[in-house]
């Protein structure tokens, strides 16, 4: 059992990793809002940084953060807009601010959290301006400092519940593999409760590029449902997505199989499939014909921004992403025919990733009435 920061110890007696007692996540949105509860849950001694005073200020009057409603804030749990105070004594940091606001805080963090502690980076996503992932704009921001990743399928209303949700913590690869004292098993050590079970991954870039390529697979699904296309349609985008976001994985470094998991397939299936999802949602709304204002300071839709960095990325690395580019195509205007069209038209090809380089024809419908 998991108690005080106590080390676990399994059947067999082994001594299994510490749990960082003292956390302060950074970052009030819904999803940080879930992860300190889920922190909190599990016996950890939580402060929660907000940005927004107002959010602050709510939760001061009613326990309810205005950011993820519904759900009640124990009283044990701190909740301040003064980031030097949610950092003080903290063993483990959680920077769960939206991508595009990362390097900004990791900059903040780094100055007030203590040297060596680590942090675990909960934000999806690539930077907008220079297409690197999320552990290397902290990397960049925090330099030397232990970092973890975690993402996986997590609704954030449904992990702020208590509902039954697994997801990945991945951290660097160690001589000799898993173990008591690595990072990845601590943090899973951390925050698992009953009701939130983690995962363990030494695969970095596969964890990361799974939780920012599915977003705009999401937009994607949306999109098509908006538009009235079936089950059929969001079952070919979601399965060609997956093999998208594997060949650019590959291009990076990281492993298929993780893609295959939680923080690929998992994350994939969950977000491509509800309108719990903002992604989701801003694509069935583009497909109907609408473009819903993004707001300053409201819900960040994340495929909005990382679409045109996927596609640039994939262009500089020279991979193939048709469905990613096409989201962008329709962000930018284009209607959702013409792309369909275009996907449904490109060449033909196998399916398999072994094979799909060896062979390619021209679609019959593009070759002309004579053909």
């Amino acid at each position: 059992m998991i108690k005080n920061g106590a080390a676990t110890r399994s059947r067999n007696g082994d001594v299994g990793p510490k749990a960082f007692q003292k956390i302060a996540v950074v970052g009030a949105g819904a999803w940080g809002t879930a992860l300190a509860l889920t922190a909190h849950r599990a016996g950890r001694d939580v402060a929660l940084w907000a940005r927004e005073a107002e959010a602050v200020d709510a939760v001061a009057r009613t326990r309810r953060n205005p950011f993820l409603p519904g759900v009640e804030l124990p009283e044990a749990m701190l909740v301040t807009d003064d980031l030097a105070r949610a950092l003080a004594d903290a063993e483990l940091a959680v920077l769960a601010s939206p991508s595009q606001h990362l390097r900004g805080v990791a900059r903040r963090v780094e100055e007030g959290l203590a040297p060596g502690k680590p942090v675990v980076v909960c934000s999806k996503g690539v930077e907008a301006y220079t297409g690197l992932l999320m552990s290397q704009v902290v990397a960049l921001e925090m330099p030397r400092r232990p970092q973890a990743v975690l993402s996986g399928p997590t609704f954030a209303a449904e992990v702020a519940q208590g509902m039954p949700t697994a997801a990945t913590v991945a951290a660097p690869r160690e001589e000799g593999g898993f173990h008591a004292e690595h990072l990845a098993a601590r943090v899973a050590a951390t925050f698992a409760t009953p009701a939130f079970r983690p995962y363990l991954s030494d695969d970095v870039a596969g964890v990361e590029i799974g939780g920012a390529a599915k977003n705009v697979l999401a937009i994607a699904c949306g999109v098509a449902a908006g538009h009235g296309l079936g089950s059929n349609t969001r079952a070919a985008l979601v399965t060609r997505g997956l093999a998208e976001v594997i060949r650019l994985g590959r291009a990076i470094g990281a492993r298929a199989e993780t893609l295959c998991g939680l923080a690929g397939v998992g994350d994939l299936m969950l977000t491509c499939s509800s309108e719990q999802s903002r992604n989701f949602s801003y694509g069935k709304a583009l497909g109907e014909g609408r473009r819903p204002e993004i707001r300053e300071g409201g819900p960040v839709v994340e495929g909005v921004v990382n679409a045109p960095t996927l596609a640039r990325l994939a262009l500089d690395l020279g991979v193939e992403m048709p469905i990613c580019a096409a989201v962008n195509e329709v962000l930018r205007g284009e209607s959702v025919e013409t792309v369909m069209t275009g996907l449904m038209t490109s060449a033909l090809r196998p399916e398999a990733p072994s094979l799909e380089d060896s062979w390619r024809t021209a679609h019959p419908a593009t070759l002309g009435a004579e053909a």
